[in-house]
């Protein structure tokens, strides 16, 4: 049995105490290094605990996270020199955050990075760029960022880029175009992993097609139950369990909830609707019932949005989501594989291309 991060998560049901010494949370998408900019110069200072953000060393705790793709973001509608610019100085303050943090954080690249990190009680550190643009459209940057330990690429955000459409903006590609493809065949040569929330369905579709390693949604819920454009149809879900991908549920309200993203985009005019766990434990059932038990995770967006269900507002919200499919009669291995073996097992499958590519340094 490995150990989790102290202090011990907040869970009470027996599967779920099982399920944290199996596994740790691994969470696929955060937007602490965002919200550090946006509000505190991307200053590292002040996350041991009580921070203004929803993430800091002890809420982690608290929440089991384990290991956290970090999100390096920069906005889609900027110019791509500068959406390079933006998502280097993103990965530049996860790097100091590990620095100022040592014995909480440590860079990962593998999925044996992250299980030796896990068991000696720390956070296995990930990154994650959420957006094509990041690359500014090349191949070059995208295998710089590869050999600074950049492990997905989200391939659109809000917008499109010139190269695949996304979910929320205007279709002009039908998916992706021939370039789109060859990005998609250089990460997995690279190692990255192709992250598919934000894109139109074209481009899941089309993604999943190319790509010879398996790919993730890093932060997306299901179309079935929630008609936003950032879900995933079932279908998709399918062609995702044939490629051997993850599905990480996200926490977002509009996201979970027909009536909350009504509310949402009528301006939150009246009453804030109903906003409960057992709304994120449906979607989360409703992959496990569509893709498989092997194909499901968990991508939070804490501090990318101001609003999650009720209870977990805060990255120890985990704990409460892991305790309530516990009562719903998950098994503790099951838990486990939702929580981050199946990540794990993806991180398997890309690592050696990574490692083969890059000898696994940054230096060179």
């Amino acid at each position: 049995m490995l150990k989790p991060l102290a202090p011990f998560p907040d869970v009470n049901h027996p599967a779920a105490l099982d399920a944290y010494g199996l596994a740790p949370v691994i969470d696929g998408h955060n937007d602490l290094a965002w919200a550090a900019r946006e509000t505190a110069g991307y200053s590292v200072e002040n996350l041991e605990k009580d921070s203004i953000f929803h993430t800091d060393i002890d809420k982690l705790g608290r929440g089991g996270v384990g290991a956290q793709f970090w999100s390096v973001y920069a906005p889609s509608d900027m110019a791509e020199p500068e959406a390079v610019q933006y998502t280097l100085e993103q990965i530049d303050y996860v790097y100091r955050m590990i620095e100022r943090y040592p014995d909480t954080f440590e860079f990962a690249r593998t999925g044996d990075d992250v299980r030796r990190i896990w068991s000696e009680g720390k956070v296995a550190s990930l990154l994650g760029a959420e957006g094509g643009h990041s690359i500014g459209s090349s191949l070059g940057v995208l295998r710089m960022m590869a050999r600074l330990g950049l492990r997905y690429l989200t391939l659109t955000h809000n917008d499109n880029t010139g190269w695949a459409d996304s979910a929320t903006d205007t279709r002009v590609h039908g998916g992706l175009t021939d370039f789109g493809r060859e990005i998609v065949r250089e990460m997995n040569r690279v190692g990255v992993l192709v992250d598919l929330s934000h894109v139109s369905v074209e481009t899941m579709r089309d993604a999943i097609e190319t790509s010879s390693a398996p790919v993730i949604f890093s932060h997306s819920s299901c179309s079935q139950l929630c008609g936003h454009p950032r879900n995933v149809p079932d279908d998709v879900m399918r062609l995702l369990a044939d490629n051997g991908g993850v599905i990480m549920i996200a926490f977002v309200p509009m996201f979970l909830s027909v009536d909350y993203n009504e509310w949402f985009e009528g301006g939150r005019v009246g009453p804030r609707p109903a906003m409960t766990v057992d709304q994120l434990a449906d979607h989360v059932e409703h992959a496990r019932n569509v893709a498989g038990i092997d194909h499901i995770g968990l991508g939070s967006d804490y501090d990318g949005f101001d609003d999650f269900p009720d209870g977990m507002q805060d990255v120890s919200g985990f704990a409460v989501l892991i305790d309530r499919l516990a009562e719903r009669g998950w098994p503790a291995e099951d838990l486990a594989k939702l929580m981050g073996n199946n990540v794990l097992r993806v991180l398997d499958e890309t690592s050696a291309a990574s490692i083969s590519s890059f000898s696994g340094r940054t230096d060179t």
